[in-house]
C-alpha cells in the first residue's frame, strides 16, 4: 500500500502541476521515509505508468463504461497502476492489484461510487489478460506507437533513421527499468576503493563493462545518505554524459567553459579529466542551479571549478578567446532520455520548434570564447537530427575557421573519425546522445 500511494501520489503532482517524475518522486519518498523495498517498488510503479500510458489507456478503455478523460484524476491514475501491475509485475497476484487499487480509491476519491467502478473495471481485466483485445494493425507505426506508448510521430521519425528491428528495440529500451551508473571521483578515491567502501553498506556494485571508473549500482537505497557519497568518491551520472567529456580530451592546466552546467557532472568530470588542476568556469541560467553545482563541487571536493550565473546566448566580453575548451551540453527536446524521464514523450513537439535556433544562437556565441586551437564539445540528450547534425552543419558552414575533429572513446564506439557520433540507447546500453567536437583553427601555447 505504501509504494501504491506514493505512487499515484507522484503522478498526480505531475498531472495537475506539470511536475518532472524523477523529482516528485524522490520529494514523495523522502516525505513519507519509505524502506528501500517499498521505495523501489513506487519507483517502478510510477514509471511503469508512464512508459506504458497509451497501452493501458487502451486496454481500460475498452472497459470502461465513461472516458477515461472524464474520470475524476486519481481515479484514472488508479486504475493504470492497477493494471500495470498485472501486465508487467506478474509475482504481484492480481487480487492484490486489484484491492489495493480499490482501497486507494476509497481513500483519495471524492466520488462515493468510483471504488465500485475500479473494482468493476479491474476484476473484469483481470479475468480477461490472456484475451486482451488486438491492437490496431492499420500501419507499423501506428501498431509500435501504441504497442509501446510513444507518440507516433516519434516512431516515424526515428524509423527514419533506424532499421525497423532496431526501431523497436529503442523504443523497449525505452520503457526499460533505468540503471544506476555513477562514476568515480578518482581525485579523491580509486574504483577499488569506492566499490568497497559501498559493497561495505550493502549496495550491490558491478563495473561498467567499457567505461572506466563507471560503477553499476543495485540496491542503493538513498544514495546521498552513503558514506562514499557523502565523502565525495562518486557523483551519479550516465556513461552517454561523460563521455561527451572524454571526447574533449581536456588536460591538467587547461581553461574550461562548462556553458550550460547544471546539475554539474560535465563540470566534475571535466576537472577530474584535469587532475583538479586548471580551472573550469561552470556556468548555468539559473541561480539556484549555481548552488546545486557549488554545493556537487564542494561534496567532492574539486578546488578547479568556479561556478557562475550566465545566459549561454548572451556574449560576454572578458571571455572572448580566452578557453582552451568549451562544452556546450545545450537544452534540447530530451528525446534520448526517455527510460529515465518517460513523459516527455507526450510533450507537443511543437512546444521545441525553436529549438534549433535557441541551440545555434548558444554554439555560435560561445565559440567566440576559444583561443585558437581550442576545441568546443557540441552535446544534446536527444535524438533529431534537427537539433543535432543539423545545427553543427549550419555552424560549419558559417565558420569555416571550425572543423570536425575526430576522437577515440572506450568500448564499442570505438575511434569516431568523422568528429560527430549518435549514442543510440538500444546499442550502448546508454542514454541517448549526440556529441560533435568542433577544433578551432590554430594551435594551444
Amino acid at each position: 500500500m505504501p509504494a501504491r500511494e506514493a505512487a499515484l501520489l507522484t503522478l498526480t503532482a505531475m498531472e495537475r502541476q506539470g511536475a518532472w517524475s524523477n523529482g516528485q518522486l524522490q520529494k514523495v519518498l523522502r516525505e513519507r521515509q519509505m524502506e528501500q523495498r517499498d521505495a523501489a517498488l513506487a519507483t517502478r510503479l510510477c514509471l511503469g505508468v508512464l512508459q506504458n500510458q497509451m497501452l493501458l489507456d487502451y486496454y481500460l478503455q475498452h472497459y470502461a463504461a465513461m472516458k477515461l478523460e472524464r474520470m475524476e484524476r486519481k481515479v484514472r491514475l488508479n486504475l493504470r497502476i492497477g493494471l500495470y501491475q498485472m501486465l508487467f509485475l506478474t509475482k504481484i497476484p492480481s487480487s492484490a492489484a486489484v484491492s489495493r487499487a480499490v482501497a486507494l480509491t476509497r481513500k483519495h476519491c471524492k466520488n462515493p461510487r468510483a471504488p465500485g467502478m475500479v473494482n468493476g473495471i479491474l476484476r473484469t481485466l483481470s479475468r480477461q489478460l490472456d484475451h486482451l483485445p488486438d491492437l490496431p494493425r492499420d500501419s507499423t507505426a501506428g501498431y509500435l506507437s501504441l504497442l509501446h506508448s510513444h507518440p507516433k510521430w516519434f516512431v516515424e521519425e526515428m524509423g527514419q533513421r533506424l532499421p525497423d528491428r532496431e526501431l523497436e528495440d529503442l523504443l523497449r529500451w525505452d520503457n526499460g527499468e533505468p540503471p544506476v551508473t555513477v562514476q568515480v571521483n578518482t581525485c579523491r578515491a580509486t574504483a577499488e576503493e569506492t566499490t568497497a567502501a559501498l559493497e561495505a553498506q550493502g549496495v550491490t556494485v558491478t563495473p561498467h563493462p567499457w567505461m572506466p571508473d563507471c560503477l553499476l549500482l543495485s540496491g542503493t537505497g538513498d544514495l546521498s545518505r552513503r558514506k562514499a557519497y557523502l565523502d565525495g568518491q562518486f557523483y551519479v551520472q550516465d556513461p552517454a554524459a561523460r563521455l561527451t567529456v572524454l571526447a574533449a580530451r581536456l588536460r591538467p592546466g587547461m581553461r574550461v567553459l562548462d556553458a550550460c552546467a547544471a546539475p554539474g557532472g560535465k563540470s566534475f568530470a571535466a576537472a577530474i579529466d584535469m587532475e583538479d588542476e586548471g580551472e573550469v568556469v561552470a556556468c548555468d541560467l539559473h541561480p539556484h542551479k549555481k548552488a546545486l553545482i557549488e554545493a556537487g563541487t564542494q561534496r567532492l571536493g574539486l578546488t578547479s571549478i568556479t561556478a557562475q550565473t550566465a545566459d549561454g546566448r548572451e556574449f560576454r566580453p572578458e571571455w572572448e578567446g580566452t578557453f582552451d575548451a568549451v562544452l556546450a551540453d545545450v537544452p534540447c527536446s530530451g528525446l534520448g532520455v526517455l527510460q529515465k524521464k518517460p513523459e516527455i514523450r507526450y510533450k507537443d513537439p511543437q512546444d521545441w520548434a525553436g529549438l534549433p535556433e535557441l541551440q545555434y544562437d548558444i554554439l555560435e556565441n560561445v565559440s567566440r570564447y576559444l583561443c585558437p586551437g581550442g576545441v568546443l564539445l557540441y552535446s544534446t540528450c536527444t535524438l533529431r537530427e534537427r537539433e543535432n547534425e543539423a545545427v553543427t552543419a549550419r555552424f560549419l558552414s558559417a565558420h569555416p575557421e571550425f572543423h570536425r575533429e575526430g576522437f577515440p572513446l572506450p568500448g564499442p564506439m570505438g575511434e569516431v573519425t568523422a568528429g560527430e557520433a549518435t549514442l543510440w540507447p538500444q546499442r550502448l546500453g546508454t542514454d541517448g546522445f549526440y556529441l560533435c567536437k568542433l577544433q578551432k583553427e590554430g594551435s594551444l601555447l
